[in-house]
């Protein structure tokens, strides 16, 4: 039940990436691979978080950030888009631009679905449910917005400009989303502060992902 749990927001967002590319479908061997290597990232991601941790000279509020960003933020996304560009950006089916949101939503997803796993085996139902609900649709979203810049890289001008801002972009709303959880975790002053911005910030999430996918649709 914990495996379903864990796995369903995965099958449920990739399904409707999937649905929504519909002008010229990609193969599903090409997005079960993309899928597929988005989970293998999770162990050199772990080992890199876990040197940046290491690492952290602060505590507190500070040390919650530095966490947000530079261990969580930089390493998942940076390894999300390397992860990304060495599968897709020569592949001949990437040849449209909503093709650059499907393949970093799966490339997330697969990152995403192996992360839940253990999160929820370790956390149980209540983790599952609350995962479902924020983390799992957080990483779809953050992919949404990698995916647009990295379509505009391939297929528009400023090629370094987007290729830059599909990580960064990223690696942003990813550091806020978990920098606001984590310093009302560790600050009981700023924790009302910091829940009623979190709640603000997903709403503000969603609609960013929300444009960047009506933007590219059709295209």
């Amino acid at each position: 039940m914990l495996l379903a749990l864990a796995i369903l927001p995965v099958i449920v967002l990739g399904t409707y990436i999937y649905v929504k590319d519909r002008f010229q479908r990609e193969p599903l061997p090409l997005l079960l691979l993309t899928l597929l290597c988005g989970a293998l990232i999770v162990l050199p991601v772990a080992l890199v978080e876990g040197w940046l941790q290491n690492l952290c000279p602060f505590d507190g509020e500070k040390g919650a950030l530095y966490t947000a960003f530079v261990v969580a933020g930089c390493t998942e996304e940076g390894f999300k888009l390397l992860a990304l560009y060495w599968l897709i950006w020569r592949n001949k089916h990437f040849d449209e631009y909503f093709d650059g949101i499907v393949y970093a939503v799966f490339i997330s997803l697969g990152f995403a679905g192996v992360e839940n796993v253990l999160y929820v085996i370790d956390g149980g139902v209540q983790t599952g449910i609350v995962r479902a609900l924020l983390s799992v649709p957080a990483h779809f979203l953050f992919a949404v917005v990698m995916g647009y810049f990295f379509a505009l890289a391939k297929f528009y001008r400023n090629r370094r400009w987007n290729m830059f801002l599909a990580f960064f972009v990223p690696m942003l709303l990813h550091g806020i989303f978990d920098g606001l959880l984590m310093v009302a975790e560790v600050s009981e002053t700023m924790q009302g502060v910091c829940l009623f911005g979190f709640i603000i910030f997903d709403i503000i999430l969603w609609k960013i992902g929300k444009k960047r996918l009506r933007q590219l649709e059709g295209y």
